[in-house]
């Protein structure tokens, strides 16, 4: 059955799914604010933390042997008028592959995977959009300063390293797509967007118009304690070796002086966007470093909702300034519920 049959049936009282993980809770509470049923996706049986938020416990669950199945049950997805909320998790343990090939209508444009998840795309995209990016060392052999290591995918940070020189990337590297980027110096700010294709007033780019709903930084162990036992050499020498993975989040406000630079880098994300695959649709995160020049450079874009936007499930300095209480979670809801009242489904689920 193809999309447009089934969201002809999806006319009203549709529900909200997504994966038991990453920004569920935020997901679920803004699905509730908002009056719209929620699905969790839960693998193997329902977890019992739910019970703890009951302001962000789904209505129902589905409960499935793997990710895999969601196809297999499509029909049930289609009767519960369900569209799916991905989020970085869900992507990530369903595999790009199989998230492409989601039967059950997708809240966002799915083809925006293909240029977050290839690391050469992905920097494509952001170069040609204008955007400031730190230096990619192509040949390992040139490593002359501090370089990041990163593999391909949302993983949260794994398995990222650090090298200071050709031997240290030899003794670190995996067999799997990477990426080697200059490190960058500075405080790293995670700018959380909602782009909307339906909503026309407010800062306008593309089709429709752009917010910004909240910021944060990561914590990453053991990196960012890293100090405290001296340098990184000091450190792998103990046998430690220092990684990227994130445990938690941080708010942050940037400076007003800079709010110009982070709209009109947004608006060139999502304009680009429709250049290069028809669009990106609703929440995205730039992931930026500032320089003690006030420069603003971009190592990364998520092209969906992100964990760092779950410090912001009653609002942030930001979006509290578009509508008091606005989550992330929420945002989504209330463009589902805008899509069906001026029946316009198709322009944001895929």
């Amino acid at each position: 059955m193809g999309l447009e049959k089934i969201i002809e049936k999806y006319k009203n009282n549709v529900s909200i799914a997504t994966s038991c993980s990453h920004s569920s809770l935020q997901i679920f509470n803004g699905a509730k604010k908002e009056r719209l049923r929620s699905i969790g996706i839960a693998i193997g049986k329902i977890p019992e933390f739910y019970d703890a938020f009951p302001l962000a416990k789904p209505d129902e669950f589905i409960v499935l042997k793997s990710y895999k199945e969601i196809n297999k049950n499509a029909e049930k997805f289609y009767r519960k008028k369900a569209i799916i909320v991905p989020h970085g998790s869900f992507v990530e343990y369903m595999g790009a592959k199989n998230f492409m090939k989601l039967k059950v209508p997708t809240f966002g444009n799915k083809a925006v995977l293909e240029w977050e998840s290839d690391r050469e795309k992905e920097r494509k995209w952001l170069e040609r959009a204008g955007l400031k990016l730190p230096e990619i060392i192509e040949d390992p052999k040139d490593i002359d300063k501090p370089v990041i290591v990163k593999y391909y995918g949302a993983k949260g940070g794994k398995n990222f390293f650090i090298a200071k020189s050709y031997e240290e990337f030899k003794k670190k590297i995996e067999k799997k797509p990477y990426i080697i980027q200059e490190f960058l110096i500075g405080t790293r700010y995670y700018i959380h967007y909602f782009y909307s294709p339906l909503v026309k007033d407010g800062y306008r780019t593309a089709k429709g118009s752009l917010q910004l709903l909240s910021m944060d930084r990561r914590d990453e162990t053991n990196i960012d304690e890293a100090h405290r036992l001296g340098s990184i050499s000091d450190l792998e020498k103990m046998g430690i070796n220092p990684t990227f993975v994130v445990t938690g989040n941080t708010p942050i406000v940037i400076r007003e002086s800079l709010l110009p630079k982070v709209f009109e880098m947004g608006k060139r994300v999502v304009e680009k966007s429709y250049e290069l695959f028809g669009g990106i649709i609703g929440p995205f995160c730039l992931e930026t470093v500032i320089t003690d020049k006030l420069e603003i450079k971009v190592f990364e874009i998520s092209a969906r909702i992100v964990a760092g936007t779950n410090l912001f499930i009653s609002g942030s300095p930001y979006s509290d300034l578009i509508q008091p209480g606005l989550s992330t979670g929420r945002r989504i809801a209330q463009e589902i519920k805008i899509a069906m009242k001026e029946d316009k489904l198709e322009e944001i689920v895929t």
